[in-house]
């Protein structure tokens, strides 16, 4: 059969329309059978090789819903493929100079003050921060001192409606000396914090090196927790069958809590293709 030149063009144009909605279609597809109790995300910065877009565009279509630690400026790319930031960087001083230090308040607050503003105008909830390490200082005095320093940063959160949140590091293998390394000092502060908008990131590998009993300290300390983010151990990689910790156990044992937030696979991928290593562990935290 002879095709007009007007059929031909039309019929081309339908090829290329399917041809651009075919990987919309199959990215949909293929995130449909997230189950969807647990909300996923992911950390960029495991990732250094995959360009923040390539890397929105892969999570999304695993069924991703959130790419996090990302600064402000960085968060419009994401935007652009329907995901959030579920938790917002970029606090001055990083890990290592933190609350712990009277010096360090003005200018955290100060950059709360323009932060939390930006961060509340693009719907996203938490912003990370850190106590810092404790170069000398003890416990007791870090917790008096970082208190005083969130008590400020915490009126400018509940101001805009978003929330602090201390992650809580190994001082073991990865963050030697740093100072919120326990979960028990972590709801300490928190409750002399004494607000809803002041939590703790509990970053399970992490907190499996520091202390173990992961499931018993969940269940204890859900009410201090908003964030949650995996990591295989021993090494931080995948967090498949290659290692120690039982995922969907304690991904369940997060859900019975109530916990409606989400979880961050925030692991190094060491096989070639990063992406298949975060579909299958976005696949085993989907209980």
């Amino acid at each position: 059969m002879k095709l007009s030149r007007r059929s031909a063009l039309t019929t081309v144009g339908g090829a290329l329309a399917a041809a651009t909605l075919r990987p919309r279609l199959e990215a949909a597809e293929a995130a449909s059978d997230i189950k969807g109790r647990i909300h996923h995300s992911v950390c960029k910065w495991c990732y250094p090789k995959i360009q923040l877009e390539d890397l929105a565009r892969g999570a999304a279509s695993i069924g991703l819903r959130s790419i996090e630690l990302l600064e402000i400026k960085e968060i419009p790319t994401i935007r652009k493929y329907d995901l959030t930031c579920a938790m917002v960087s970029g606090v001055p001083g990083g890990i290592t100079e933190g609350l712990n230090r009277a010096a360090n308040h003005d200018k955290i607050v100060d950059w709360f003050e323009q932060a939390a503003p930006q961060v509340a105008a693009i719907g996203c909830k938490n912003i990370i921060c850190f106590s810092g390490n404790r170069a000398g200082i003890s416990d007791e005095q870090g917790l008096d001192v970082c208190a005083e320093g969130l008590k400020r940063v915490v009126r400018i959160c509940e101001k805009h409606g978003v929330t602090a949140v201390m992650e809580l590091l190994n001082s073991k293998v990865n963050h030697p000396d740093y100072m919120c390394d326990h979960t028990a000092w972590g709801v300490q502060l928190a409750k002399k914090v004494g607000s809803d908008r002041f939590k703790l990131l509990y970053d399970i590998y992490h907190m499996q090196i520091m202390e173990g009993d992961v499931i018993a300290t969940i269940r204890k300390n859900h009410e201090y927790i908003a964030h949650y983010h995996t990591g295989g151990v021993p090494g931080r990689n995948e967090i498949d069958d290659t290692q120690e910790l039982n995922y969907p156990a304690i991904m369940k044992a997060i859900l019975e809590t109530g916990y409606q937030g989400f979880v961050a696979q925030e692991f190094i991928p060491k096989r070639s293709d990063a992406l298949a290593s975060l579909r299958q562990g976005v696949r085993i935290c989907d209980v």
